[in-house]
């Protein structure tokens, strides 16, 4: 860790004890992550002071080097939020999509999704999948014709040049669907990883009245 990331490392522990938002507030004690843990994984550092949304400044505590430092209390009090929402969404029977596609995150989302038996897209976000659901359906349905095309042993009476074109749409099918196969209508909530590289699925979780809860930075 070099000088700069000590000093903002410092400063976000400072955060975490002397600023209003460490006042007690009427909020879940359930521990979801440690202030440490989140400080040795950088979660404090946001973009350069020039890149940030005026918007974020109540979650900011202060900034170094011309980077701003999240307040790591604000960072905690908002998951716990999220999960408690979360949490009620499921015990009430709802479904959750998971989104999120950028290649650090895109396995971790999927795994998330399916420890808790929920949707996910992770490879890429096809327009119209809440807003037009009936042509994602209509494709995962091309999606099962394949598959009973490859267990029924049918393949056989297609040429080589036609299986090797089925067998690459249902590889595409796969890659792009294969998590929202189970969902029959409309998640009551989403989960997504970077709104602003996921802003189509965004405005569509918005078009439709469907409550979200995202990861962001400054």
């Amino acid at each position: 860790m070099n000088r700069a990331d000590k000093t903002s490392s410092a400063a976000a522990r400072r955060a975490a004890h002397d600023t209003p938002s460490a006042r007690p507030q009427k909020e879940p004690t359930v521990a979801i992550v440690t202030l440490q843990e989140l400080i040795e994984a950088g979660v404090h550092f946001g973009h350069r002071c020039s890149r940030w949304n005026p918007k974020m400044q109540p979650y900011i505590y202060g900034k170094r080097n011309q980077i701003h430092i999240i307040d790591l209390r604000q960072t905690v009090r908002g998951l716990l939020r999220g999960v408690n929402f979360l949490e009620r969404v499921s015990a009430s029977g709802g479904e959750i999509l998971f989104v999120g596609t950028k290649p650090q995150v895109k396995e971790l989302v999927k795994q998330e999704a399916q420890r808790g038996s929920m949707h996910y897209v992770s490879e890429r976000w096809l327009g119209g999948t809440l807003t037009n659901h009936a042509t994602i359906r209509s494709r995962l349905a091309r999606l099962e014709e394949l598959e009973e095309i490859e267990r029924s042993g049918k393949l056989v009476d297609y040429t080589k040049k036609e299986i090797s074109f089925m067998r690459r749409e249902k590889r595409k099918l796969m890659r792009n669907l294969d998590g929202i196969r189970r969902m029959t209508k409309l998640p009551q909530a989403m989960v997504i990883v970077d709104p602003r590289r996921e802003e189509s699925a965004l405005k569509e979780c918005n078009k439709m009245g469907i409550p979200s809860v995202c990861v962001i930075d400054t």
